[in-house]
């Protein structure tokens, strides 16, 4: 018996037939006729020397040696698929495919992307702005940055930003607040984005770490964080802004921070991507322009008192 493979088509025929279970919903995958794809699995037989496919009335079902051959012939063109998009995407060198959170890509990265671009008149990014986890086997993404705790098994993973968190307001209703007892006349302003940590960086964590005991029961809540910090710029209320999402608007003057006390997570942002990526031309620019980012940040936290979640006082 030869071991040589049979045409490549012929192979395609077969797995996306055997997938499906169906010659018409195959062909119509592969844009070929029910005809066509039915040729080349005959092909495929006749160079394997036995059915892979019993015919039946309306229906296919798998021979034995169909069973044996399905399996490895889908990992081995799922693997194929894999190795095609990174090539592609290393040959299509003049973009770099980059996802993050919606409230991150709008308030941290999209703000300061003039920078990036001149400085890399070359490189064209391409943002998605998603909480779901991307696949960068299946999805068409060189780089992530992830918010969370990890680990990132098998990537290349690098902490690039500590999260913390206080009470951020806008100018003109600062002037109203002289201590934080303030607070409690006040409109708080909750972002359910952080619900997933454990413990929570919230108000209820900052009024304990503060010994003012329970929060009081008001305020909006938003499910993302930078619709939040919007609210607040406007004079909405108070909130317990991140300072990552903020940082931007605190150098601007458009929020401010009254008290010095802050909560700090041990959740991070990390900048992700394939093992050996990080050594690619355009995925190095990016990671070394996103540290000397990060690093322009760092004196908001200069002068501030800093409590861990873990250490603030459970409730009584």
């Amino acid at each position: 018996m030869q071991d040589r493979l049979p045409p490549l088509t012929a192979l395609r025929a077969f797995e996306a037939a055997a997938r499906h279970m169906s010659f018409a919903k195959a062909a119509a995958e592969l844009n070929v006729t029910p005809a066509a794809l039915s040729f080349q699995i005959k092909s495929l037989e006749d160079h394997l020397g036995v059915p892979v496919f019993r015919r039946l009335n309306r229906a296919v079902e798998l021979t034995e040696a169909g069973r044996v051959l399905a399996p490895p012939t889908s990992d081995g063109f799922a693997t194929l698929t894999a190795a095609w998009r990174s090539a592609r995407r290393m040959a299509g060198s003049s973009s770099l495919n980059v996802t993050a959170g919606p409230a991150f890509t709008a308030k941290w990265l999209a703000p300061r992307l003039f920078n990036f671009a001149q400085e890399h008149p070359d490189i064209e990014l391409r943002f998605s702005a998603t909480l779901r986890m991307m696949d960068f086997d299946r999805d068409e993404v060189d780089v992530a940055i992830r918010f969370g705790y990890g680990p990132d098994k098998g990537l290349f993973s690098i902490p690039i930003l500590q999260e913390w968190a206080t009470p951020m307001v806008s100018p003109e209703l600062a002037k109203q607040i002289t201590s934080p007892e303030d607070l409690r006349e006040m409109t708080l302003i909750h972002q359910d984005d952080t619900a997933f940590l454990n413990p929570r960086i919230d108000w209820d964590s900052w009024f304990r770490a503060n010994g003012m005991g329970k929060v009081p029961d008001h305020g909006p809540h938003f499910s993302q964080a930078d619709h939040a910090l919007d609210a607040a710029q406007a004079g909405a209320g108070v909130v317990m802004g991140r300072f990552t999402l903020a940082s931007k608007a605190l150098r601007e003057g458009r929020l401010v921070m009254p008290f010095d006390l802050s909560i700090t997570t041990d959740a991070n942002y990390r900048f992700v991507c394939p093992k050996g990526g990080e050594t690619r031309p355009h995925i190095r620019a990016f990671l070394d322009w996103v540290t000397r980012e990060v690093g322009y940040s760092e004196s908001l936290a200069e002068g501030r008192r800093f409590v861990a979640a873990a250490d603030v006082p459970k409730a009584a």
